[in-house]
C-alpha cells in the first residue's frame, strides 16, 4: 500500500504551474489567459505584471503583492512597487527602500551596495565605490566589485568594462575573454566579435582574428553565421572569421532556419547559407524565421510566409517591436511557442499558425505568453524597479543599420 501511494505521488508530480499565461487587458482591467484562449484569471486588476516563476506582481488598493496562477494571494499587497521574480528573488519597494524578498515574502539581507539591482541568470549586480560585482540568490558575493560596468547577462555571459576595455565573464565571475578590447559582442560557441583599436575581428581561444575589411560585426544568434559590414555593404562571416557570403547587400539580419532576410535596393528577400535567394526580394521589410517555419514580412502591414516563400497569413497586422531575444530563443517579432502577438484595428490578439485568432478575442493590450513556473512541484504539496545602471536592453531589431546600443563599448 505504501509503495502504491509513493508511486501515485510520483506520477502526480507535474509542472503544475508550467502552463503559459499571457497578461491581457479587457474593459480597462487586467487578467490572464491560457494557451487555449480561456481566462485563467478573470480581468480584475488595475495594474499587474506578467507571470514569472509561478507568481505575478499585481496592485491592490495602491499596494503591490503577488498572486499565483489561480489568482490566490501568496504574498500580501504590502509594497509600494514590485518587480518580477527571478531565481526565486524579487525586488520590491518597501516604504522608500528597495529590498529583496523570497517567495515567502521574507526580506533577504543582501551585501552592501550603492544601489539594488534585479536578478538575472542567477546573479545580481552590487556596486561599491563605483565598482560593480555579483551576488547570487543566497545573498553571497560571487564576484567582488572590480569592474566599471557589467552589462546584462545573456545565456550565462555578460560584457564587462575595466579601464575602458571590454571583456566577457560568466555567472561565476570568471573571465572567459579578458578586458582588452574597445568593443565586444555576445558569447556564442566560445567565440565573440570584438574591436581592437580600429580593427574588427573574432576572439576565439584567447586569440584575436581580424576579419578582412570588416567595418562592423553583429552578434551571432542561432547559427554559425553572422552579418557584418564591409565597404558599406552587408555580408556574412563564419565562426572562423571568413566571409562565407560576400558583402553585397544593403542591409541584413540574422540567419534562422538556414534563411536570412537581406535588403536589395528597397526590397527584402531571404538568402540561404550559400548566398542564393530562396525568396526573391519582394517585401518592404522582413524579420527572421521562427522555429515553426514562419517569418513576418511587410507590405503595407505585416503578414507571415513559410520557408518556401508562400504567404500563409495575409499582410494585415501590426506586430510587436521588441528585440530578438538571445540565441536559441525565438524572436518577439513573430511566432513564439505557437502564437504570434499582433495588432489589428487598435486591438491586440494572438495568431495561430493557421491564421486564426486565439479564441477569436481581441484585447486593449496583450503581453507575450510567459512560463508561469520553471520547476516541477508535487501536486499534493501544501502551499506554503530599481534603476539598472549596469544593465542595458536589446535594440528593437538586430538590423545591420542599427547597431545595438549595448555593443558600443
Amino acid at each position: 500500500m505504501k509503495k502504491t501511494f509513493i508511486f501515485l505521488l510520483l506520477v502526480s508530480i507535474q509542472f503544475v504551474n508550467s502552463q503559459e499565461l499571457a497578461l491581457v487587458k479587457k474593459n480597462s482591467k487586467i487578467g490572464y489567459i491560457s494557451k487555449d484562449g480561456s481566462f485563467k484569471i478573470e480581468p480584475q486588476y488595475k495594474s499587474a505584471r506578467s507571470f514569472s516563476e509561478g507568481l505575478a506582481a499585481v496592485e491592490n488598493g495602491g499596494k503591490w503583492g503577488f498572486i499565483d496562477t489561480k489568482g490566490t494571494w501568496v504574498i500580501p499587497a504590502d509594497f509600494k512597487d514590485a518587480k518580477d521574480f527571478n531565481n526565486g528573488i524579487a525586488t520590491v519597494q518597501k516604504d522608500k527602500e528597495w529590498v529583496y524578498i523570497d517567495k515567502k515574502g521574507e526580506i533577504q539581507k543582501a551585501p552592501a551596495s550603492d544601489k539594488l539591482f534585479d536578478f538575472n541568470n542567477g546573479v545580481a549586480f552590487i556596486r561599491q565605490n563605483n565598482k560593480v560585482g555579483l551576488i547570487n540568490n543566497k545573498m553571497a558575493i560571487v564576484l567582488e566589485p572590480k569592474y566599471d560596468q557589467i552589462k546584462s547577462f545573456e545565456n550565462g555571459f555578460a560584457r564587462v568594462e575595466l579601464n575602458k576595455n571590454w571583456g566577457i565573464i560568466n555567472t561565476e565571475g570568471k573571465e572567459v575573454v579578458e578586458p582588452a578590447y574597445a568593443e565586444i559582442g555576445n558569447y556564442f560557441k566560445n567565440t565573440t566579435w570584438a574591436r581592437k583599436d580600429k580593427t574588427f575581428g573574432l576572439v576565439s581561444g584567447g586569440k584575436f582574428i581580424p576579419v578582412d575589411g570588416a567595418e562592423k560585426i553583429w552578434d551571432f544568434e542561432t547559427q554559425d553565421l553572422t552579418f557584418a559590414k564591409k565597404n558599406g555593404k552587408i555580408g556574412y562571416i563564419d565562426l572562423k572569421g571568413n566571409w562565407a557570403i560576400l558583402p553585397i547587400y544593403d542591409k541584413g539580419k540574422a540567419f534562422s532556419k538556414n534563411l536570412a532576410p537581406v535588403l536589395v535596393g528597397k526590397k527584402w528577400g531571404f538568402i540561404n547559407p550559400e548566398g542564393k535567394f530562396v525568396i526573391e526580394p519582394t517585401y518592404s521589410d522582413a524579420e527572421v524565421f521562427s522555429t515553426n517555419g514562419l517569418a513576418p514580412v511587410k507590405e503595407s502591414n505585416w503578414g507571415f510566409i513559410n520557408e518556401s516563400g508562400k504567404l500563409v497569413i495575409p499582410t494585415q497586422y501590426g506586430i510587436t517591436t521588441n528585440a530578438i531575444i538571445a540565441m536559441f530563443v525565438q524572436q518577439d517579432k513573430g511566432f513564439i511557442d505557437g502564437v504570434a502577438r499582433v495588432k489589428n484595428e487598435g486591438k491586440w490578439g494572438f495568431l495561430k499558425p493557421d491564421g486564426t485568432v486565439l479564441s477569436n478575442q481581441w484585447f486593449e493590450n496583450a503581453e507575450l505568453f510567459s512560463k508561469s513556473a520553471e520547476k516541477p512541484q508535487p501536486v499534493a504539496a501544501p502551499a506554503e524597479a530599481p534603476k539598472q545602471e549596469t544593465k542595458t536592453t536589446k535594440p528593437a531589431a538586430k538590423s545591420a543599420t542599427k547597431p545595438a546600443a549595448k555593443k558600443k563599448k
